[in-house]
């Protein structure tokens, strides 16, 4: 239900044009949980900025905490929050700042409201689902280094059940009972340990003809032969993937919301993991999580654009749910490593997918 209708300031100075295109918006993206913080479009610099104020145009020399700074420009959009940079370049229509308004209710992050706000067009009030699905209009992430003059190659589009595995031997384990899709998560600073288990990893790979990525560690990955690496965000400023593309390996990116989609698909990733899904405790997520009703929309919207990675709190239990949205593959960790029956477990995980 949208909150825009409540006592609240959406717009500063009130703008009720605005607002009444906003609620019209927000009517048509259907039934969205509430964000956990309340935002405020400034269309001009309030005389005492606070905590949640989105600030359009204007400038602040120091921007307090919680406070954003937002320019839209000769097709490039600008935010500063939160000691972030985050720049987009496309073009948007008129009612960008009612949708930024609308996306902001539905309880995405400033970062991911404003890629929708500018893919945001008045003809999709005129259809059945008013979503910004259609990929070609959507912004493109400004500032970002070349990617590889070599592409990474390509994946299976559907790489279905995806275990992510702290050892070798947990490798070998669920290759043997016939899955096609793991990844090494090798948690240590111990180099010999790293050099030995990716090696088994990887020659586990060869004998099952499976796809073994190597997590995080994508020089030893290189050195190894690897199938791929899997990368976080934070990894594509520091690890050289021309290296990686020139040495044949596939790449597999972490996202975790509509703006850092668009920034892995600049670097042309042979498949994106979308997550966290559900809330994991496998590790410590920079983001809630996303929810099936974000993941439904990420497919719609990427579907033949890349293979496509559901990733966070999987198991048998939401496993139909998941593979409902239409993504084709999830990656589960204690759904496997945690089992009482692994062979029994792995089984009825493949059926889902076989379903």
């Amino acid at each position: 239900m949208s909150m825009l209708s409540q006592e609240k300031e959406v717009f500063w100075p009130p703008a009720d044009e605005l607002l009444e295109a906003a609620e019209q918006i927000r009517r048509r993206l259907g039934d969205w949980p509430a964000g956990s913080k309340q935002w405020r479009i400034c269309l001009s610099t309030p005389d005492h900025p606070s905590e949640g104020d989105l600030i359009v145009g204007g400038t602040v020399e120091l921007l307090p905490e919680g406070v954003g700074l937002l320019n839209l420009e000769a097709g490039l959009a600008t935010l500063k929050l939160n000691g972030a940079d985050y720049a987009l370049k496309g073009e948007w229509s008129d009612d960008w700042p009612a949708a930024l308004a609308a996306f902001l209710d539905c309880g995405f992050e400033p970062h991911d409201a404003l890629v929708l706000a500018l893919a945001w067009r008045p003809a999709n009030l005129d259809q059945l689902d008013a979503w910004p699905v259609d990929f070609s209009i959507f912004p493109t992430v400004a500032n970002l280094p070349a990617p590889p003059s070599k592409p990474f190659p390509h994946c299976p589009d559907k790489l279905g059940l995806y275990p992510v595995l702290p050892s070798a031997a947990w490798v070998e384990r669920v290759l043997d009972h016939g899955v096609k899709t793991t990844q090494l998560r090798r948690k240590t600073t111990d180099s010999g340990d790293l050099k030995q288990e990716i090696a088994q990893s990887v020659a586990a790979g060869a004998r099952h003809q499976a796809q073994v990525f190597i997590n995080d560690h994508w020089r030893e990955a290189i050195k190894a032969g690897a199938y791929g690496v899997h990368l976080g965000q934070e990894d594509v400023e520091t690890a050289d993937l021309n290296a990686i593309a020139e040495a044949g390996l596939r790449l597999g990116l972490s996202t975790h919301g509509y703006y850092e989609m668009l920034k892995a698909l600049h670097f042309k990733p042979s498949y994106l993991a979308l997550g966290a899904v559900f809330p994991t405790t496998t590790k410590v997520m920079p983001t809630a999580p996303q929810g099936l009703a974000r993941l439904t929309r990420y497919v719609r919207l990427l579907d033949g654009v890349v293979p496509l990675v559901a990733i966070g709190g999987i198991d048998g239990s939401v496993l139909r749910q998941v593979l409902s949205t239409g993504v084709g593959s999830a990656a589960v960790v204690r759904a496997v490593t945690e089992a009482a029956d692994v062979p029994a477990a792995i089984s009825a995980l493949q059926h889902e997918f076989a379903r």
